[in-house]
């Protein structure tokens, strides 16, 4: 019975995650609320893989207004709390790990990969560079579209801006990861064949997200981490 709750649970989670990412996407490129800048379109359909529902909620009210065609309709979009700099950030950060834990854990799986027995291992370090990979790749494409080519560019700025973000943001995901192995369930341990997998890595992302917002908000008080923003000005 708890199994069937826990499969029926997934289901919906990922159901939710799906179809939110999929409304977020039409939105943008079917509907034609296109986006200044175009890294948001990559970044809030994957936020919606696991934020579900919350992620259109936060898109529509903070992201859809910079659109032209909203504009177009309502006249000047209204001033953003300074807090969605952050979440802007968060989400950016979010997206790398989000890929890089699916692309990680389907490497571990197919490869049959275990350190010291355990796949667990295996699983944080493939997702971990799955994250710093997706992130390389991410900034090295941006820096492409401003006429800097060198992937030394790209992977200095993610050391210096998105690092820290992506190691809190991995670490949360690992501690919720662990006690799902060893506590929720030990045997037979969950697979990516499985629902239930995945519903637990869509509640190790949502932990991630928390986790980051602190680190996030550091580097960008610092500096460190800036955001380009169209539109009025941040609300003081």
């Amino acid at each position: 019975m708890q199994q069937m709750l826990l499969v029926l649970l997934s289901w919906i989670s990922l159901g939710a995650g799906v179809v939110s990412s999929a409304l977020i996407v039409v939105d943008t490129r079917v509907r034609g609320y296109r986006q200044p800048i175009k890294s948001e379109e990559f970044v809030w359909p994957v936020t919606g893989l696991y934020l579900g529902p919350a992620a259109i909620v936060a898109y529509r009210r903070w992201v859809r207004p910079h659109s032209r065609r909203w504009q177009q309709r309502n006249g000047r979009p209204p001033k953003r709390p300074r807090q969605i700099v952050i979440l802007t950030g968060v989400c950016q950060c979010g997206a790398h790990c989000a890929l890089g834990v699916v692309l990680g854990e389907l490497v571990v799986f197919a490869s049959g990969i275990s350190l010291a027995g355990d796949m667990l291992w295996a699983s944080y370090i493939s997702d971990y560079l799955g994250a710093v990979v997706v992130g390389v790749t991410f900034r090295y494409f941006t820096s492409v579209r401003r006429g800097r080519l060198r992937m030394w560019d790209a992977l200095v700025t993610v050391a210096k801006a998105d690092l820290l973000a992506v190691t809190a943001f991995e670490i949360a995901l690992f501690v919720w990861l662990a006690f799902s192995h060893h506590v929720i369930a030990p045997e037979p341990p969950l697979n990516p064949t499985t629902p239930a997998f995945w519903f637990v890595i869509q509640i190790g992302l949502a932990s991630g997200f928390i986790a980051a917002w602190p680190a996030t908000f550091w580097l960008v008080r610092r500096g460190i981490k800036v955001m380009p923003w169209p539109g009025p000005d941040v609300d003081k």
